[in-house]
């Protein structure tokens, strides 16, 4: 049996990754949790919540899974990449996939800029093709500035176990993203041991990397990815014109 673990981002839910979900479910009969980190979901409640809170749900939720999986794939969106690159650590998960991990901080002053884009669509009456807007409603002033120190309390911890990471893995990352620059695949590439690595980088696509118009290429990528045996010890693509380095 195999099962597969994917954990949403900060602030965010299991609708951030919605789509890759959605595929591998319809391609797979694979077990498949999203589980949703305390505080998180679409009422935020993080006034009170520390993030050993939301290490400690995904790795629950990592081990319940394991017990009726013999294999185990974990992904991770932005935070939870992090959080999967501390599981992949410590119990040397089958395969990692990390989608624009926050692997340093995120830029929070990026926040308003996007909160601006937002506005300016809701004058131009094209909210409901805004991502940032359709992901966050609801959100905006609900997150507490302890949240935020406690997000970069869990950043700075799990950066200490990428040297321990030996799982095969998968960093995908848009070079549109203003909220983790598309440097911090290179840093990722440089940080984790692994042997069999494969990067890509998405020229059009924003922090929500999986709600974007790469995600259905992106989605492809992660399924092949999961499903073939890795024979690459290092492979660095974009997405557009398929150029690969070592």
């Amino acid at each position: 049996m195999i099962g597969c673990l994917l954990i949403h981002g900060y602030t965010g839910s299991p609708h951030e990754l919605e789509p890759l979900t959605g595929y591998l479910q319809k391609r797979t009969n694979w077990e498949i949790q999203v589980p949703i980190l305390p505080g998180h979901g679409n009422q935020l409640e993080l006034e009170d919540v520390s993030y050993e809170e939301w290490m400690s749900a995904a790795e629950k939720a990592y081990v319940e899974l394991r017990k009726r999986c013999d294999i185990v794939y974990v992904i991770g969106f932005s935070m939870g990449g992090m959080i999967a690159v501390y599981l992949a650590a410590k119990y040397d998960v089958t395969k990692l996939v990390l989608l624009a991990t926050a692997g340093k901080y995120l830029s929070f002053r990026k926040l308003f800029v996007h909160l601006g884009e937002v506005i300016e669509d809701g004058i131009k009456g094209n909210l409901q093709e805004n991502e940032y807007y359709l992901n966050y409603k609801g959100k905006w002033g609900e997150v507490p500035f302890k949240a935020n120190i406690e997000f970069m309390k869990l950043v700075r911890l799990t950066r200490k176990y990428l040297k321990n990471v030996k799982s095969p893995v998968f960093i995908a990352q848009g070079q549109m993203d203003g909220l983790v620059p598309y440097q911090t695949a290179y840093y990722l590439d440089k940080e984790i041991p692994s042997k069999q690595k494969e990067i890509v980088f998405f020229e059009e696509s924003n922090h929500l990397i999986c709600l974007g118009s790469d995600k259905e290429t992106l989605n492809k990528m992660v399924y092949d990815f999961l499903t073939e045996p890795m024979n690459i010890e290092r492979s660095c693509c974009d997405s557009k014109n398929k150029m690969s380095h070592n």
